[in-house]
């Protein structure tokens, strides 16, 4: 990067977690550091609710699985806005009633100590690992770029993100959240605008291009439990996923838990599930058409430059440069199979159109056999190497074709979403620990002061234990779908505990732990047995529905108990 670059990204960096100290120095009790004195507006609490979602790994991983699986990802979000209005409507009015600081807190005035304490406990484990992984997944790609330490990359994240969330709490939290947000989409929308500025044929034709290629796969109805993403899992595991998530995920629930009032409160959400959708399909569509672009301009073999360049300094290089020919030719072949596609879409020639998809289908299958032999040659070189590159995709785009300070500013588009959603994880880490384990268990009578220095400390162990799990965490398939499906495996029963005791009522505390721990652990051992034969029972569930099937499992579990050991079960408070 350029001397401008540097100065662009570190000059953002700076200058955010320096407004957000400057701007929420001084907290003078627990109240004003976990709630930040309840004085945020609307809009405010809509953008911390969505910087919040929008992790590092949005950016970094979204438009690489568009680059590779199309726009059908979008298919996720379809039930967002389902969710926030029952949210808005159920939960937001309950939490207010009274005045909780956590979520957790409601679970103890309708059940028991011990239901508040197993909620928190998961939320805790959970959003913890969650927290490492929020680190870790934009620093391995930041640091392979940008030719820094992977572990020193973990620890620069963690760090800013400690200092501005320690000194101001949840304020400086959502305060922070706002610039953030503005560099997040701004710097996105403007590489969009770029790649497609670039593009060497018409908008129409890119989408034409992008179109025959089903990379604008938005909506598909077929349903498959094995399929993560369509509409059906969208509008209703994925409901289940949103109503836990934001209505029972503190890291969710401590952004809209200090508005103004009620309403103030619902009218965030309600944004966030307006505009949500829309960003997502940005994010999506700019990545579609890198794609599209790349489709005029040859990509790399693998987009992680540093793994092949230790294969071109490795006893494998004239097979690497053997493979790269074969690459090249491949990619020559399909550029005059695209022009000929474009050329029969203008005469709207329907035969052309499928021989033209028919030959470049070919090429591609030359190019992905080709890309999978250069990864063998990597393991080769490096028995540990992760080969999977989609979450290079587009930075390795930004790096290689964008102009100065540009790059640099969609370096802290990354770094800025990796901070915004690891603060609201470390505030929520630190009040639930604070409030449902410190104050309720441990020290029950100590002042408010107390507990806003103690929950200032708990915010710096969770960060330093995230740093901690970031620099020791391997790479999964992707890394959007890791925390999907992290949250998947906890949700699904979190938000069953609290459906019960919002609408079956009869349902005392001790049903409700223990369908809540069957609960869990049915969804763990589908987990581990996923994909393979269990009493002559084929399992093959996408992770989507882990939300569903722990949320109805707990409340079917719990009516049984209730229903046939009630009044045997003795209730302990």
């Amino acid at each position: 990067m350029s001397i401008l670059d540097w100065v662009v990204l570190f000059g953002t960096l700076f200058l955010i977690v320096a407004y957000g100290v400057y701007k929420t120095y001084g907290p003078k009790d627990m109240d004003s550091y976990l709630r930040g004195d309840s004085d945020m507006n609307w809009w405010t609490i809509g953008l911390s609710i969505m910087a919040t979602q929008a992790s590092a790994i949005t950016f970094l991983s979204t438009p690489g699985q568009a680059y590779e699986d199309g726009m059908r990802f979008i298919q996720f979000y379809f039930g967002l806005p389902v969710a926030m209005i029952i949210l808005s409507v159920t939960f937001i009015p309950i939490f207010y009633k009274l005045k909780v600081f956590t979520a957790y807190e409601y679970l103890e005035n309708r059940f028991d100590m011990k239901t508040r304490t197993l909620a928190a406990l998961l939320f805790l484990v959970q959003r913890g690992l969650a927290a490492g992984i929020t680190i870790y997944a934009p620093a391995i790609i930041l640091s392979t770029l940008l030719g820094w330490n992977l572990n020193w990359t973990c620890i620069f994240i963690g760090i800013l993100v400690i200092i501005y969330t320690v000194s101001g709490g949840t304020k400086a939290v959502s305060i922070t959240q706002k610039q953030q947000m503005g560099v997040m989409m701004g710097g996105m929308i403007l590489a969009g605008i770029l790649v497609i500025y670039m593009l060497p044929v018409k908008f129409t034709e890119a989408l034409h291009v992008a179109g025959k290629m089903e990379k604008l796969n938005i909506v598909n109805f077929e349903f498959d439990f094995a399929d993560r993403y369509n509409f059906w899992s969208g509008m209703t595991a994925a409901v289940f996923l949103f109503l836990s998530y934001f209505g029972t995920d503190q890291s969710q629930v401590q952004r809209y838990l200090n508005g103004k009032s009620l309403a103030q409160s619902r009218k965030g959400l309600i944004m966030n599930g307006l505009l949500k959708v829309p960003m997502q399909f940005v994010i999506l569509f700019i990545g579609v058409m890198v794609f599209v672009f790349y489709q005029f301009f040859q990509p790399p073999v693998v987009f992680n430059k540093v793994q092949t360049e230790q294969l071109e300094n490795s006893a494998y290089k004239e097979e690497y440069g053997l493979l790269q020919e074969k690459f090249s030719t491949a990619f020559a072949q399909k550029s005059v199979e695209i022009t000929a596609l474009l050329a029969a879409v203008e005469k709207d020639d329907e035969n052309g159109i499928a021989v033209a998809k028919g030959k470049i289908q070919e090429q591609d299958a030359k190019q992905e056999s080709i890309r999978e032999e250069v990864k063998g040659l990597i393991v080769k070189n490096n028995a540990n190497a992760e080969t999977r590159d989609t979450d290079y995709v587009f930075m390795r785009f930004v790096m290689d074709y964008l102009p100065q300070g540009i790059i640099g500013l969609l370096f802290a588009v990354i770094f800025s979403a990796a901070m915004s959603s690891t603060a609201s994880e470390l505030n929520a880490l630190g009040s639930t620990t604070t409030i449902d384990l410190y104050k309720r268990s441990v020290n029950t009578k100590a002042s408010k002061v107390h507990y806003m220095y103690s929950s200032k400390w708990f915010t710096a162990i969770w960060g330093v234990f995230a740093i901690l799990f970031a620099t020791y965490a391997t790479l999964f398939e992707n890394l959007i779908q890791a925390v999907n499906l992290l949250g998947s495996l906890f949700y699904g029963t979190i938000l069953g505990i609290f459906l019960v005791g919002f609408y079956m009522k009869w349902i005392r505390g001790n049903a409700v732990f223990l369908a809540a721990l069957m609960a869990e652990a049915v969804i763990l051992l589908i987990h581990w047995k996923n994909g393979e034969t269990v009493f002559e029972i084929d399992i093959n569930i996408g992770f989507l529905w882990y939300n569903a099937i722990g949320c109805l499992l707990v409340m079917f579990f719990a009516m049984v108990i209730q229903g046939i050991f009630g009044k045997k079960l003795k209730e302990v408070k």
